[in-house]
């Protein structure tokens, strides 16, 4: 990236080599506006060319626009996958790109790795015209965000979101609702998002991955929120502003 007065941009080139850069992998992944992008790996500890400099994407937040972010999510997802299969996992043969289609085939037993998608489910679960927020292990001491949680083998999503509400806060949910999804490159997940009500019981943290926890007004929310680019961010959105004008549920009205 290069920055100038605050304002972020990224190189425009043919190919990586015009810039000094060696790719090891490049992959084409479509367009953004009236650029074709591709996504390329360079190596640990490579020169960024000059005037620019190496980010990761997460510092990106709210600098660049959604849509040049979703490319570049899609660009780490796919430059990672690449690396992480460059041998058969069933036999450690060296693999080769699969004809049309994103895969990596090994040529000794045919085993195919396609890019790893890992669900995940957040949700935004209010309680008269309040939202359950909490401080995660992980979290900086004054972030507060909505619950989440990854999908566990043979688990639907609606039960995923009651198992870990229940885990995280001891309480129980009802009127669930799929809100929205958003992909999630850290590393490789896709975050799907519901809403929900109040159902009975009272919050009781697991001291573990859930630190704090507490039920918030739309004009009492705490001093540090997720960034707007996140779906978590656009379900505290959602209950502001639901709540505010009286709409929605039991929950909400």
């Amino acid at each position: 990236m290069a920055e100038t007065d605050g304002a972020l941009s990224v190189p425009l080139a043919q190919d990586l080599e015009q810039m000094g850069l060696s790719p090891d992998c490049s992959h084409i992944l479509g367009t953004a506006g009236a650029y074709v992008c591709r996504a390329a790996g360079v190596p640990d500890g490579a020169a960024a060319p000059d005037g620019f400099r190496f980010r990761p994407l997460r510092s990106l937040f709210d600098g660049i626009s959604y849509a040049f972010f979703a490319v570049a999510a899609r660009a780490l997802e796919i430059v990672e996958w690449d690396g992480f299969h460059r041998y058969c996992g069933r036999c450690g043969t060296a693999t080769t790109l699969r004809q049309g289609e994103r895969a990596r085939e090994c040529p000794a037993c045919g085993n195919l790795s396609y890019p790893r998608i890992s669900p995940a489910v957040i949700m935004a679960v209010v309680r008269d015209r309040r939202i359950l927020l909490a401080r995660a292990a992980r979290f900086p001491a004054g972030l507060r965000s909505v619950l989440a949680g990854y999908v566990e083998p043979g688990e639907t999503l609606e039960e995923c979101v009651h198992r870990e509400v229940r885990e995280e806060t001891g309480i129980e949910i009802t009127n669930l609702r799929y809100f929205a999804s958003q992909p999630w490159p850290f590393p490789h997940s896709l975050m799907i998002a519901f809403t929900a009500e109040h159902a009975r019981g009272e919050i009781a943290v697991d001291g573990v991955e859930i630190m704090e926890a507490g039920w918030y007004g739309p004009d009492q929310l705490p001093s540090q929120i997720p960034g707007p680019m996140t779906v978590a961010r656009h379900l505290i959105d959602w209950f502001c502003e639901t709540a505010r004008a009286g709409k929605g549920g039991g929950g909400l009205s």
